[in-house]
This record gives structure tokens, sequence and C-alpha cells, in this order.
């Protein structure tokens, strides 16, 4: 097997968070030295023109990032992204957080039952979310909480604001979570 391979694939799933070197070998069942040869060799690969990604040695761990020279392409694509509405996957994710912040990636990961991390990328990115500190738990994730910003692009006062969300095992009819409490009633 290509042990190269396995390493680029390892260096995705843990996305952002990273990996150690010795829980990189560990977890290849391969010697520190072998591992660092593997990831010298990976990174060359990725230090070519045609490339995107560059393997980056940060905060005692090894991850997967852009290249500094692409920025004003990155830059666009997030600019671009504020123009258009959230998808249905964004007001899931958002939901998540804004009833359960401060929540890690991998707890929203768990509620939705897919990875939120490209999602929570690009809200953070839209400045609907932000990182609000670090987790007690192993690895210390990030906690990700709402901003100002979601409460304006919401039209909420505050987050208590949110509608209430009674839980049910009758598997109840769909409620819109945000909707605007200030709308009027045409009934009256």
């Amino acid at each position: 097997m290509n042990l190269t391979g396995v390493v680029e694939g390892i260096l995705f799933v843990v996305g952002d968070e990273g990996i150690t070197l010795q829980d990189l070998s560990d977890t290849l069942g391969i010697d520190v030295t072998e591992t660092k040869t593997i990831l010298k060799e990976l990174q060359n690969e990725y230090e070519k023109d045609n490339r995107g990604i560059r393997i980056s040695f940060l905060g005692d761990a090894f991850k997967l990032t852009t290249k500094k020279e692409h920025k004003e392409y990155y830059e666009k694509l997030v600019d671009q992204g504020e123009a258009t509405p959230l998808s249905q996957a964004s007001l899931e994710t958002l939901a998540i957080i804004a009833y359960n912040q401060p929540i890690t990636r991998a707890e929203v990961d768990q509620m939705r039952g897919v990875s939120s991390q490209h999602i929570i990328r690009r809200l953070v990115a839209r400045n609907l979310v932000k990182a609000s500190g670090k987790s007690t738990l192993p690895g210390r994730p990030n906690l990700y909480a709402t901003t100002s910003d979601f409460l304006d692009y919401f039209g909420l006062s505050t987050i208590n604001d949110l509608p209430n969300i009674d839980i049910t095992e009758d598997g109840g009819e769909e409620k819109e979570l945000f909707t605007s409490i200030y709308k009027e009633d045409i009934d009256k």
C-alpha cells in the first residue's frame, strides 16, 4: 500500500484541526523518521506550480492549507459567496450552532450526520459564525457561536429572540426557525 496516499487522505480527513507527527506515526504504524520522509515527499509534490494546496505545520500539527499565492482568487470566491443566499445545509448548520452554542464542529457533524467542515468555514467567512474559544475535549477543538451579523441577517435583537423549539417524539410538524417574529398577521 502506498502510504503517501494514505497520509494525504488522513490530512484531508483531519481538516482544520490537523494531526501531530506522533499521532500520524501511530496511525500509520511506522516510526517518526519514516513518517517525516513521507510528509517531506508529499510537501515537495504540493510545492509544484500546478498544485493549489500545501502541507503546513501550524499549532504543533500538520494540515492541508491553501497557497498564499492564490489568495486573490479565494477572496473573490468568499466575496461572491456573500451575495448568494444561504443553502438548506447552511441554514441547518446555523440552527444547530445558534441553539447549542458554543458547540464544536464534531458535535455539529454528529447532529447533522454529515461533515459540516466546509459549511462552517463558509459561515465563518460570511461572519455569521465565529470561533468563540476552545473546548476542554481532547485536542481542544474550536467552539463555534453566532455573531452579531447573524442577528442582523435574521432580524433578531438577541439570541434569546430565536423561536422556542418544542421537541416532541411524535414527529410533529416542521417549524420555520428563522422567520422573523415581526411579520404582520394577515388574518387580523
